[in-house]
C-alpha cells in the first residue's frame, strides 16, 4: 500500500470553522479537536473564526458564502448526520 504524507503549513490569513448546531454533542467534540490541531500546527487563536449553522444541510451554503468574501485562507466544515427516526 502506498501512503503519501504531506506537511501542514499554517496559513497567514484567517480560517473559518463552520459547525452545525444539530447533533451538538458530536459536533462540539469535532470542533474542539479541529481547533486543537490547528493551534498545534501554528494557527493562532485570533486567526480562527467559528460560525454556527442550524444543521449539516446548511454547511455547504455557509461555506460558499464565506468563500465568496475572500476573507479566509481556509474553511473547515463540521457536522454529523446520525441515522435515527428520520431518513436522510
Amino acid at each position: 500500500m502506498r501512503e503519501i504524507h504531506g506537511h501542514y503549513v499554517a496559513p497567514k490569513g484567517q480560517i473559518a470553522i463552520v459547525a452545525a448546531r444539530f447533533n451538538e454533542a458530536v459536533v462540539e467534540r469535532l470542533l474542539s479537536g479541529a481547533v486543537d490541531q490547528l493551534k498545534r500546527h501554528g494557527v493562532l487563536p485570533e486567526q480562527l473564526e467559528v460560525i454556527k449553522v442550524p444543521g449539516a444541510y446548511e454547511l455547504p451554503f455557509a461555506c460558499k458564502q464565506l468563500a465568496k468574501t475572500g476573507r479566509f485562507s481556509g474553511i473547515v466544515a463540521l457536522g454529523a448526520v446520525i441515522r435515527g427516526a428520520t431518513s436522510h
